[in-house]
């Protein structure tokens, strides 16, 4: 009769592993006993042979939301004189990172919600093991209730017995709760006095909502902003207030029945909305679908953000409204998430009409996390809630490491112990309110988890907000800084991810990043294999007027374009754009080169073919030039691609540390697409025409480039590859002839995923 010890590591704490291991060896007739360690699980168990292997067994497959990623079994020499199995008190270790995410509630805890009578009826904090808040509410590991702020909040006789029983799914699941012990809600008007509470505060919400009314709601992770998604009016009064002008937003649906009525969903789709991390997933617009969605919800979009409760409270509200709920973040345009009530009523006042809140408080802030379906199956372009913060790759190695990504969809990454955990996304750090909650997440990330960096990695961009913030840390603990090219950064992520051994040829292809040649990259062909990359093939240059300012404006990257081809050209076209004074300074700019950097962006080309064609010349949100091209190109058939080529430098050319400059003559390479553009638009070509032939032009570019290098394995990333179009026409050409194509998954292949790829560089290092 053996005895062994366990010790599993991946997402084991807060997710009924113990409970699962307690019962298991119940069921084996083992005795020993199962404690939480730092970010681990360590067991002891003794008994006969096959039922040790039957119970080892048990403990590897743990299904979700539990997960092993490695179990690690030695036989012990020595019996002990146990007769039971246990669940000890929590053990002080190492802090791994292996603290479980907030998970959606369960189909079991719905069930008592949603029951006519019971403890739990209409209780909008119910969880259990299986489900409920977890990385918003813990505040110190190991995991256990007095680390959380719960603890606020002592269980009555009822839940501790629930608590204490190995046969109730409540076993041991530190967010329980129920209306006699746990948190309350409490309707409040604009000034912060109250309405209602408990409720009568839910009812009375609902009845706003039904009303038109804007209803902020203190959720998961911080306050959302609420409205009837079928009321026009409502939803323009929502935008107006929130200055979010065409930017889709996302609805709630109280359940998968009443999603699927307004949404066209695949299975893969359905998996993604009913799993327990719950992101918004972009899903095809089913028409013709009553109540109908507002037009102003997605403005000129054959597809919707989707999203089913992240919470019972979500559940009650949405099923006590009746109808689709925008969901969106509760803050103005370009502020960080409002977590305290006091601080939400301060901020919202001027967009919220009401405030329905709780006395839980929020840990930290975690906005919704974003997913979609694309040629490679299911991939997060934000990663927050539900999916923060989980391990994404083992990297081994013991070094630790703090990544803080770049401007753009901030999200910093901890290497702990060869584990490589991605942070929540935080957001855009234009504004100073957002880099201060960068930083504090950042060093809550740093607190939480105990870790000293022996090294700090950050954007090549002097400018960028997280790039101060890195040098700033950097001489604060005292320790090296490692600055990473940006496009480096998006292709080791994905090898990282995929464990791809490389050498690989990565497309990263973006709106911007800093070359190491000091231009604007984002159109870049890289071999890389592991910490070493070397830029092979680049879109020609051309210049932007007004640098950053084109991002917003596409009639920049248009008038730059034609400007590096011919100036007559940009004189003749850029008079749709500007009247004759500020055409002729903007011109005089392009010929100087005073703020007007080369660049080798397709995020910045797809704005050029946007501005040319009519289509946009300014845009509210980023991207939506580059999303009315995708859409426009998927109403058209396949066409012949406009004539474009990738500079090629070669396979030999010097690392990306030390590559040469783009000549000024590079955008010359551009002229025979810009010219077939024209004619076609002189002709009257529409549209739709003009997308497709564009994106079948750079698919095309793509494939000629793989051809040269001579590389099996093919990575495709940045934030172009958000374009599903795009994306899926390239793997299928690629992989026609026979290449491995990896995209990222876990990892958004936009910004927010830049973190993890320089953690690994500097892994790597």
């Amino acid at each position: 009769m053996p005895r062994i010890r366990l010790i599993a590591y991946g997402t084991v704490q807060g997710v009924g592993f113990r409970p699962l291991v307690f019962r298991s060896a119940l069921s084996e007739g083992l005795s020993g006993f199962v404690q939480n360690a730092g970010g681990r699980v360590e067991i002891e168990a003794q008994g006969d042979c096959d039922a040790l292997a039957r119970f080892t067994h048990t403990i590897a497959v743990a299904g979700p939301p539990a997960h092993v990623h490695t179990l690690e079994r030695t036989e012990l020499a020595e019996l002990t004189a146990d007769t039971e199995f246990r669940i000890s008190a929590s053990a002080t270790a190492e802090v791994l990172p292996a603290l479980p995410a907030d998970l959606a509630p369960c189909a079991e805890c719905l069930r008592e919600v949603d029951a006519a009578t019971g403890r739990r009826s209409g209780y909008p904090f119910t969880a259990c093991a299986q489900c409920g808040s977890r990385y918003s509410i813990v505040q110190a590991l190991p995991y256990d209730r007095a680390g959380t702020t719960l603890r606020e909040f002592p269980l009555c006789a009822e839940c501790t017995a629930e608590y204490g029983s190995p046969s109730d799914r409540r076993f041991h699941a530190q967010a329980i709760a129920c209306p006699r012990c746990g948190p309350t809600l409490e309707l409040l008007d604009p000034r912060g006095a109250r309405i209602e509470r408990g409720s009568q505060a839910l009812e009375r919400a609902a009845a706003l909502l039904r009303d038109g009314q804007i209803l902020a709601l203190k959720g998961v992770g911080g306050f959302q902003l609420l409205v009837d998604a079928c009321d026009a009016e409502a939803v323009m009064r929502l935008r107006a207030r929130k200055r979010r002008e065409e930017k889709p937003f996302a609805v709630l649906f109280p359940d998968l029945e009443a999603a699927e009525t307004h949404a066209q969903l695949s299975a893969e789709e359905r998996e993604l909305l009913t799993g327990p991390e719950a992101p918004i997933v972009i899903v095809k617009l089913r028409a013709g679908a009553l109540p109908a969605i507002a037009e102003a919800v997605a403005p000129g979009s054959p597809e919707l953000g989707c999203l089913l409760p992240a919470s019972p409270l979500h559940r009650l509200l949405g099923l006590a409204v009746g109808r689709p709920l925008v969901c969106t973040s509760g803050n103005s345009s370009g502020e960080p998430l409002c977590t305290e009530t006091e601080e939400a009523i301060q901020r919202l006042r001027g967009i919220a009409d009401a405030f329905l809140s709780h006395d839980r408080v929020i840990a930290r802030p975690l906005d919704d996390s974003v997913a979609r379906v694309g040629p490679r199956g299911p991939s997060l372009l934000r990663r927050a809630r539900g999916y923060a913060p989980r391990v994404v790759a083992e990297l081994g190695g013991e070094r630790t490491v703090l990544s803080l990504g770049a401007e753009l969809k901030a999200a910093p990454s901890l290497l702990l112990s060869g584990s490589l955990v991605l942070g929540q996304h935080v957001g855009d750090l234009g504004e100073l309110a957002t880099l201060r909650a960068f930083e504090r997440n950042v060093r809550d990330l740093l607190r939480f988890f105990a870790a000293k960096p022996r090294v700090i990695a950050c954007d090549l961009h002097p400018d960028f907000g997280s790039t101060r913030l890195a040098e700033r840390l950097s001489r604060e603990l005292d320790v090296p800084l490692l600055r990473v090219q940006h496009h480096h950064a998006h292709v080791a992520a994905v090898i990282a991810e995929h464990g791809v051994a490389g050498p690989v040829l990565g497309f990263a292809w973006d709106g911007i990043g800093l070359g190491s040649d000091g231009t604007v990259w984002g159109g870049e062909a890289l071999i890389v294999e592991r910490g070493r990359a070397r830029r092979v093939a680049h879109l020609p240059a051309f210049r932007l007027p007004g640098g950053d300012s084109a991002a917003r404006e596409p009639w920049r990257s248009a008038l730059g374009l034609l400007h590096g081809i011919d100036p007559a050209l940009a004189r003749e076209h850029g008079q749709r754009w500007l009247p004759a004074k500020s055409l002729a300074l903007a011109l005089q700019a392009l010929e100087r080169g005073v703020n007007a950097p080369l660049s080798s962006s397709v995020g910045r080309l797809f704005d050029a073919v946007s501005a040319l064609a009519g289509s946009f010349e300014r845009v509210n949100f980023e991207g939506q030039a580059a999303i009315a091209l995708e859409l426009a190109a998927g109403a058209h058939a396949a066409d012949e691609p406009y004539p474009l080529d990738f500079a090629w430098l070669g396979a030999s050319e010097p690392t990306t540390a030390t590559s040469q400059a783009p000549k000024e003559h590079d955008a010359h390479g551009l002229a025979p697409f810009t010219r077939a553009l024209l004619d076609d638009l002189a002709r009257g070509a529409d549209l739709p025409r003009i997308a497709r032939r564009f994106h079948t032009a750079l698919v095309a570019a793509a494939v000629r480039v793989a051809s040269k290098a001579g590389l099996h394995d093919i990575v495709l990333t940045g934030g172009c590859f958000q374009n599903g179009l795009l994306s899926a026409e390239l793997t299928r050409a690629l992989e026609e002839r026979g290449h491995a194509v990896y995209g990222a998954a876990q990892v958004p292949c936009n910004d927010g995923g830049i973190s993890a790829g320089q953690a690994a560089i500097a892994a790597w290092a």
